[in-house]
């Protein structure tokens, strides 16, 4: 993706903003399109930040041939559809073949896809594919635990709903025990 373009941004939430005409504070609401653009240049960061970049080298040679774990990261992201917020936490796990990752790297990289424009799917999946790629791991596996706001606040409001996705590389696929040890250690 090119540089974010803030003042396309702006000059959209501008365009917003006077299509309410009297019925906002015009005092309250004078600088909004400027916050919003850069709320956005934020929260759609992760077009513009490289992976290679974010690991920065940090693999490191470790005789090591067990199930890691990383559990709980919290993040958000934004619903491709309607660019409402959806919420949750993210618990990964990787098989490393003859190198470990270094354990901030896994939440950059877990942030870099949800500051996206996303679906729940492909976020799960593109998290475990660049784990998996990017460690040369023997397995991997991803589950997403999400709250949408586009289906508790508007449609179907249904609050405190949440949806479970799961995606699984290598041997967290292909093998039932290594897949089963997985999913019991994230319990």
């Amino acid at each position: 993706m090119d540089k974010f373009n803030k003042d396309i941004f702006e000059s959209s939430f501008e365009k917003i903003l006077k299509s309410l005409g009297n019925k906002i504070d015009k005092d309250g609401t004078k600088d909004t399109p400027k916050r919003v653009a850069k709320a956005y240049e934020e929260l759609l960061s992760g077009y513009t930040t490289d992976i290679k970049e974010t690991i920065n080298n940090a693999l490191f040679d470790v005789n090591f041939d067990e199930i890691i774990i990383v559990k709980n990261i919290k993040f958000y992201s934004l619903c491709e559809h309607h660019m409402l917020p959806f919420f949750g936490k993210i618990d990964i796990g990787y098989l490393p073949s003859e190198k470990i990752i270094g354990l901030s790297k896994i939440p950059r990289i877990t942030r870099i896809f949800a500051r996206r424009l996303q679906v729940q799917e492909r976020l799960t999946e593109q998290i475990g594919e660049a784990i998996f790629n990017n460690t040369q791991a023997l397995g991997a596996g991803v589950v997403v635990k999400a709250q949408h706001m586009c289906s508790s606040m508007r449609g179907v409001n249904l609050p405190e709903t949440e949806m479970i996705t799961s995606s699984l590389f290598g041997t967290f696929k292909s093998d039932n025990a290594t897949r089963k040890e997985f999913f019991d250690l994230i319990k």
